[in-house]
């Protein structure tokens, strides 16, 4: 089996792109996969602005078809990580990185934020990131908007918020405008990219742990991978709402876990309240959202959503042991969320 050559990078960006496109689109049993440092650079070519429009679109839906692999993905995510200044960023006391890139049908009020929030009340900080332009559902912005929390506008500004109020959203628009933009292909070419599953890998503020919700089971292996070839230290990946780490407390739900040291393990949450009805084709309102977390209106299949999500927030970085001890810290720390 011949080794593929490294990266040859005294020729031009747009010769090496070429390159890439070729590998990728060569036909059956002449093409092949791209290598970890391939990847990264055909990325950092197309953030740095250097690459043709036609090769872009070549190369996104090539990685699209043939279906990306870990050393692929990994070589997106650390050239993301790379133009946006992640790895030479100031560090930060951050607990749970918690990405936001669903765009599901089925999803609908995004009561993760408010299991997110309510763990920043009760202690656990949180870096919430990410882009909601194709969701049908609320998008964090604007909930974040109704709650009157700042979005932030960079990583300093993430940072500061961290910092002060234990939360922050940092939308990919601030954090990478090129990977923003590439992102937003979509409306082009019609398919989602790499850049939907990088950008959940990212850890911004390079958190020890981070959940993340995947809407088809076969990327949690892809996700557990890349956790592995980045030496993360904790991730829990679950098939969630829309594909956003949110549980839906009617089902039980197999968690899959990434620990550092320790490889992969599965954990198995049952079912919070399998006689709940939930009105899965409401669509709440800002306003409805806001009263729910202030306590002025009632929702007991929101309560039970965000409720168990929290649960699966704290298996994530650790701080219980087991399904049960999780689902009591979780209804506790919803229960206080207001210093009550």
């Amino acid at each position: 089996m011949n080794t593929p050559s490294p990266p040859d990078f005294a020729l031009a960006s747009a010769d090496r792109m070429t390159g890439y496109v070729q590998t990728l689109g060569r036909g059956p049993g002449r093409g092949r996969a791209l290598t970890r440092d391939e990847t990264r650079d055909a990325f950092a070519i197309m953030l740095a602005g250097d690459a043709d429009p036609h090769q872009v679109g070549a190369l996104l839906m090539l990685l699209r078809y043939r279906g990306e692999g870990v050393a692929e993905m990994t070589g997106v995510v650390e050239a993301i990580r790379a133009d946006a200044g992640i790895d030479t960023a100031s560090p930060v006391a951050v607990d749970l990185d918690w990405p936001s890139y669903g765009s599901g049908k089925t999803r609908g009020a995004p009561w993760f934020l408010l299991a997110a929030l309510a763990l920043a009340r009760g202690g656990v900080a949180v870096v919430m990131h990410g882009s909601n332009e194709f969701s049908h559902g609320i998008a964090v912005a604007d909930a974040l908007g109704a709650l009157e929390i700042p979005i932030a506008g960079d990583l300093g500004a993430a940072r500061a918020q961290i910092a002060r109020d234990r939360f922050a959203y940092l939308p990919l628009a601030a954090l990478s405008p090129g990977a923003d933009q590439l992102l937003n292909l979509r409306r082009i070419l019609g398919l989602r990219s790499p850049v939907n599953t990088a950008g959940r890998l990212l850890n911004p503020l390079n958190a020890p742990a981070s959940i993340d919700g995947v809407f088809h089971p076969p990327y949690i292996d892809l996700h557990l991978g890349v956790a592995a070839a980045l030496d993360r230290g904790r991730l829990l990946v679950i098939k969630g709402s829309g594909g956003e780490a949110e549980r839906n407390p009617l089902k039980p739900l197999t968690a899959h876990l990434w620990r550092r040291g320790f490889g992969r393990s599965e954990l198995t949450l049952p079912a919070i309240d399998p006689g709940l009805r939930l009105d899965e084709t409401k669509r709440l309102s800002v306003v409805e959202l806001a009263a729910i977390w202030r306590g002025e209106q009632n929702d007991p299949g929101a309560v039970a959503t965000v409720v168990g999500t929290v649960s699966a927030a704290l298996l994530a970085i650790g701080r219980v042991e087991g399904p049960d001890a999780a689902m009591a810290h979780a209804a506790a720390i919803w229960e206080n969320r207001h210093g009550g």
